[in-house]
């Protein structure tokens, strides 16, 4: 697929898609509020506490221990959509 910026054309790059969808499967509450969760965290440098506040101010009502425990299984499947994809791969 090509794209035009400015007068120059580029291939676009394969993308990977995000986290797997099913890895977020059968929980409560909607992929999009674990994903932020985590993703505040992670990015922000919060405390669990933190988060658990930020997502009641937003309707969201989750125990802070709940947020440690998506942060520990989550981490690495955000980590790996994260790193870019090798040539080849």
């Amino acid at each position: 697929m090509k794209c035009c910026e400015a007068g120059r054309v580029r291939q676009s790059q394969t993308v990977r898609p995000p986290v797997d969808r099913s890895a977020l499967a059968g929980f409560r509450l909607p992929s999009e509020v674990i994903t932020v969760a985590v993703r505040w965290y992670l990015r922000y440098g919060l405390s669990y506490r933190d988060v658990e506040e930020l997502l009641a101010e937003r309707g969201v009502e989750v125990d802070h221990v709940t947020v440690y425990r998506w942060v520990q299984r989550f981490t690495p499947l955000f980590a790996d959509a994260a790193r870019p994809l090798l040539p080849g791969r």
